[in-house]
């Protein structure tokens, strides 16, 4: 019989093809002694046998609980716990790296109970209010199909209502008014009250991340990158480590070069007081890693460690994702890092000049289809320009076309052999195919870890982030 579940301590990173990259490197880290939350993942069998029957082998149930309960005598916590409860999250990894197109779910365990004692034990009841109001938006999206603008639209109107413009400006009483409205939302929406009981909860995520690999957006990106149908993904149950725990907690991305130029030196994007998916969803515009110098430096001189003991142990750019606890460091993920064309041929000569690598392996480094990317088109530095904004250089290149500002009028007017620029405040994964019609992406929010940031590079596309002074509703009413 397949055992389903492997605990971190168990697996290393040449197991993709059964624990998928994420679960494989996290195996990885952990064998390294790098500081990862002790977790547990679900293989890609489980995956594989979802898809052929619908159902999740019968075995997975009992091997969940008891790795569950080797993380809780762990930690010294108690899922569910009304008072100290361990929190987990639940996140999609396949072999190859599908970033942004199947889901995540934060913060699973909480519940009109254990929100109480996470506010008792963190000493934060804004914290533990805004975790709970995370958990209900993404269960809700993810796990319940619920249009994700609904949430949306009331986060907008708690700020509106409240006179702030940003998440983290909400108090606590705000945060637990929006909980009770995302859950009116939900039993709206679904027709059922959102589950109180962790155990539910969790397995309930384990099934939507499951069903995940096979999305309408996950099938496009996977035929767009020729990435077999039938690997099917692993899930990853985590411990919840906390970025929003205040002005000394944080989350971010980190690449241990640059991937847009392939120069060395610090590369990334910070949040303090934020969640994982606060950065890629590109909803707040970031801080570099040199600014997290300066909040942390502590932190930040255990992060510039652990980045080159994982780029010496994989010989390669490595893409990172981490999280500060109140001054502690926490490693959540690190893959070998997508990168732009020019930036894979300076790294790879850069790791051979370092004797890091060989010439053999810098040449297999490199494809042709990369190698002809070189020959991006420019604008001519004499031309005449009329400077509307700066933003920062995701994916390099210059695109001309039309303004367009949704995905379907990106794919239609394409389909009639136009060149149009796809424009958005930012792009989600349900943008792919609009991205893929462009020929350049613009987004208002954002940094260079963003979804609209990575994607574009992986698909060598021209992309320029974070232009704030952009209105972009002005500006598409402009064009109407």
């Amino acid at each position: 019989m397949a055992t389903y579940v492997w605990d971190f301590t168990q697996g290393d990173k040449d197991q993709k093809d059964l624990l998928g990259g994420k679960g494989a490197n996290l195996a990885e880290m952990t064998r390294l002694g790098l500081p990862v939350p002790p977790g547990f993942t679900i293989t890609t069998e489980a995956c594989r046998a979802f898809m052929r029957t619908g159902a999740v082998p019968r075995e997975l149930a009992v091997e969940v609980t008891t790795a569950l309960r080797r993380v809780e005598d762990s930690l010294g916590r108690r899922f569910g716990d009304p008072d100290d409860p361990l929190l987990v999250s639940v996140r999609s990894g396949a072999k190859f790296s599908m970033p942004g197109m199947m889901e995540t779910v934060l913060d699973v365990g909480l519940n009109d109970t254990t929100v109480h004692g996470l506010a008792r034990f963190s000493g934060d009841e804004r914290f533990a209010w805004d975790s709970y109001r995370r958990l209900v938006q993404m269960f809700g999206r993810t796990v319940l199909g619920i249009d994700g603008a609904l949430f949306a639209d009331a986060l907008d109107a708690a700020k509106t209502a409240r006179g702030v413009t940003s998440d983290v400006d909400l108090d606590a009483g705000a945060l637990r008014e929006l909980v009770g409205t995302f859950q009116e939302i939900v039993r709206a929406q679904s027709g059922r009250p959102f589950p109180q009981e962790p155990r539910e909860q969790l397995d309930l995520a384990i099934v939507a991340v499951l069903g995940s690999w096979n999305t309408e957006r996950a099938r496009l990106y996977r035929r767009k990158e020729r990435i077999p149908d039938d690997l099917g993904t692993a899930v990853n149950v985590v411990p919840m480590v906390f970025g929003n725990l205040g002005p000394t907690s944080g989350t971010g991305v980190a690449f241990t070069r640059d991937p847009a130029t392939g120069k060395t030196g610090n590369y990334g994007d910070y949040l303090a007081n934020a969640q994982g998916e606060d950065v890629v969803a590109g909803i707040r515009n970031t801080l570099s890693l040199e600014d997290l110098a300066g909040l942390d430096p502590a932190a930040y001189g255990d992060l510039r460690r652990a980045m080159r003991q994982l780029e010496t142990h994989y010989r390669d750019l490595c893409d990172i994702e981490f999280t500060i606890e109140r001054g502690t460091l926490w490693m959540l993920q690190t893959r070998v890092g997508k990168r732009t064309a020019p930036a894979a041929f300076r790294i790879a000569t850069q790791l051979v000049d370092e004797h890091l690598i060989t010439l053999d392996e810098a040449l297999a480094r490199v494809s042709g289809a990369q190698l002809s990317q070189l020959l991006f088109p420019q604008f001519s530095a004499d031309a005449d320009r009329t400077l509307l904004a700066r933003g920062m250089a995701a994916s390099p290149g210059a695109a001309v076309g039309a303004a367009v500002f949704d995905s379907a009028t990106a794919q239609e007017r394409a389909a009639r052999g136009e060149d149009v620029v796809l424009v958005r405040r930012e792009t989600n994964p349900d943008d792919l195919g609009g991205m893929i019609a462009a020929v350049g992406v613009l987004t208002a929010r954002g940094g260079k870890t963003s979804h609209a940031a990575v994607v574009a590079r992986g698909m060598g596309r021209t992309c320029v982030v974070g232009a704030e002074a952009i209105d972009i509703d002005a500006l598409a009413r402009s064009f109407r």
